[in-house]
């Protein structure tokens, strides 16, 4: 499937600001699922940022402004041709150790009660994930028509112009990753918080979303979006990857500022 994208953000800083640091992870990768046809970021002054890959092997544009005004757009927008491979994603070359996945953060805690029953079960690791998945489901709730929200959403804060989850009754997106890469860890799983796109379809929004991924000894990587109850299909587009969501944000800037976002993704 060809995914269309076209993700914009906008963020304004207090007046009087001096130099300005963006942390910009706004490439997507490529991968089993997926492959880059085109992409563009387009950010003031990234044709002097440095490149680098993080720690988790996200592609990252360190972009600095010695002066900033104003408002600052940033645009990313391509196609990329994704296919359904039932969520596995298998052992990437040159990927971090699984083990870095252990790691738990004060995002990612999950209650003994999610996962204990689990911990001398003797069903596979994948029957336990998906038991875990259908768990995070039952302890948060589920939407009658789950709906991708913006990364803000995803992240757990407001976007502008968006109904508060309170009036949504449900929690957003990445509670749910984040409960589930919890559970995962406890058990000694590695797993990991993904920020990405889904097209729209099926019933779903299409917009940017939150959902994660665990490793198993055989199969390598495999997705799983407890938000949906459903392993990533190929309306489904991974851009960061991180320990939770605080380190995998699209961009994140020094000194911070309110940033507003919004992404366009439609298949072909």
């Amino acid at each position: 499937m060809r995914v269309t994208i076209d993700h914009s953000l906008t963020f304004s800083l207090p007046a009087g600001t001096g130099p300005l640091v963006m942390h910009v992870m706004l490439t997507p990768p490529g991968g089993a699922a997926q492959s880059v046809d085109s992409w563009s970021v387009e950010v003031p002054g990234i044709g002097n940022a440095g490149r680098f890959r993080d720690g988790f092997g996200n592609a990252v544009h360190l972009v600095n402004q010695m002066r900033p005004e104003g408002e600052i757009t940033i645009g990313a927008r391509g196609v990329v041709t994704t296919s359904d491979t039932n969520g596995v994603l298998g052992k990437g070359v040159g990927e971090p150790v699984p083990a870095l996945f252990k790691r738990v953060t004060a995002l990612t805690r999950a209650p003994v009660t999610l996962y204990g029953k689990y911990r001398t079960a003797r069903e596979s690791r994948l029957d336990v994930l998906h038991g875990l998945m259908a768990r995070v489901g039952e302890t948060l709730g589920l939407p009658e028509e789950a709906e991708p929200a913006t990364q803000m959403q995803a992240t757990g804060e407001r976007a502008q112009g968006q109904a508060s989850q309170d009036e949504q009754d449900l929690p957003p997106p990445a509670d749910y990753a984040h409960l589930f890469i919890g559970a995962a860890r406890a058990l000694d799983i590695p797993a990991r918080y993904i920020c990405g796109y889904v097209a729209a379809g099926d019933g779903q929004a299409g917009g940017l979303h939150a959902w994660a991924e665990a490793y198993d000894d055989g199969l390598g990587w495999i997705g799983f979006d407890p938000h949906h109850q459903i392993c990533p299909t190929e309306r489904y587009v991974r851009l960061c990857v991180g320990l939770d969501a605080e380190t995998a944000l699209p961009l994140r800037t020094v000194p911070s500022g309110e940033i507003a976002q919004k992404a366009a993704v439609k298949a072909a």
